[in-house]
């Protein structure tokens, strides 16, 4: 039996603009999630070292950390819509040329390193403006609802993209699936460029600085923000290191390659599109309280790979985590974005994700090290408390336990 609240949640498809917003998250995120495997096991089959290919991983993340801030105070001040076809266009280029790259026999670790910054620079333009413009399709009251089914469609596709990619990537290689990925922004592009959004709320013309400063008061503002920024910039960490580089180097040495990887990153998203409908249904006076205790389900992978165990108890424990990281994702930014004031909500949502990503390139870098260093057994266990300490501490902050939202 189909609750009211999804089946309110369902009809928000009927509409032209959320149903154009979901279906370019739906095929933007199904090659999305072939170009991690596909990097991951082309950068290795290239260099054959862990700590050589966290460099090549990690680009993306640095160049979000230099970007973040700006890219959120110009989608608060221009068009959110045309940031958002600007970074799939550049997505779209930096990836044709990485799958040409590998095509032709001729990727190098700078070049790779160097279009990967290209690549994570498209991803710090359309972060903070996609996280924006969700309130410009649908009304306040609805957020939850379209929080729910975007994330449904962006997981749901990276559930097909991963269990497709691991095939491909063992028959094909790495470079017919990222060609395949860069189509997919294009295509992304074309969507976004349908719709006919609410207008943009703006605030006062101020210079660029003043802009940046307005949203680091707002975010400062609420202790339940930053503290959880601060607590995810090591779980990010870990879990960057984990699923991009970690896991991917244990499934090739011990659990039969990337088609086992594949089942892994596919079972997590399967996770995360249970997690979305269970999100839709949920009324939770104390969203953060209830939102921190789901974080310990994230160190289930690491903590499963440091065994490892078999390929299907590693996938059970990445469902567990992808149903409840869902829940989480969906109650943070619909806090977020009820919380926040519109015209500064891309803003913070930039120092949101620069917080998160801030440990990020080092965890890449220090999981590649690390795994030759004191053996992959260490290395996980190190990511998983770095996941499960941070969590813990977080629980003791009154804000994070009385903070109410009206849902």
């Amino acid at each position: 039996m189909i609750s009211e609240e999804v089946k309110a949640g369902l009809r928000l498809l009927k509409r032209r603009n959320f149903a154009y917003g979901f279906f370019a998250y739906l095929v933007s995120y199904s090659g999305t999630a072939m170009a991690p495997i596909a990097m991951a096991f082309g950068v290795l089959e290239l260099t054959g070292s862990t700590s050589d290919s966290s460099f090549v991983i990690a680009g993306p993340v640095v160049a979000q950390l230099v970007l973040l801030l700006i890219s959120g105070t110009l989608a608060d001040r221009t068009s959110r819509q045309k940031m958002l076809i600007g970074s799939d266009v550049l997505a779209m280029s930096a990836q044709l040329a990485i799958a040409a790259l590998f095509l032709t026999g001729t990727a190098t670790v700078s070049l790779l390193a160097v279009l990967m910054l290209v690549l994570g620079s498209a991803f710090a333009l359309n972060v903070p403006a996609a996280n924006g413009f969700i309130p410009q399709l649908v009304e306040k009251e609805e957020l939850q609802a379209a929080n729910a089914l975007l994330g449904l469609a962006r997981n749901s596709a990276m559930t097909m993209g991963a269990a497709i990619a691991g095939v491909m990537v063992a028959f094909l290689g790495a470079g017919l699936t990222l060609l395949i990925d860069a189509v997919t922004f294009g295509l992304s592009a074309v969507l976004i460029s349908r719709i006919q959004p609410k207008t943009q709320v703006k605030g006062e013309s101020n210079d660029f600085l003043v802009d940046l400063k307005l949203g680091w008061k707002e975010f400062t503002r609420h202790t339940w923000l930053w503290v959880i920024v601060l607590q995810f910039s090591l779980v990010v960490a870990a879990s960057e290191a984990v699923w991009g580089l970690l896991g991917p180097a244990i499934a090739k040495r011990d659990l039969g390659g990337s088609i086992s990887w594949g089942f892994v990153a596919a079972s997590f998203g399967i996770g995360t599109a249970i997690g979305g409908l269970v999100a839709m249904q949920l009324k939770v006076p104390r969203p953060m309280w209830v939102a921190t205790f789901l974080v310990f389900t994230f160190s289930l992978v690491p903590l499963a790979l440091s065994v490892p165990l078999a390929v299907w108890m590693i996938c059970i424990a990445a469902f567990i985590a992808g149903v409840f990281g869902q829940v989480f994702g969906v109650l943070w930014y619909t806090t977020l974005q009820k919380v926040v004031p519109h015209h500064l909500l891309s803003r913070v949502s930039a120092y949101d994700h620069l917080g998160s990503l801030a440990l990020a390139p080092l965890g890449i870098v220090a999981g590649g090290i690390l795994f030759e260093v004191i053996g992959a057994r260490y290395t996980l266990w190190l990511a998983a408390a770095c996941i499960i300490l941070p969590t813990c501490i977080v629980l003791f902050v009154k804000d994070v336990r009385e903070l109410r939202v009206e849902t």
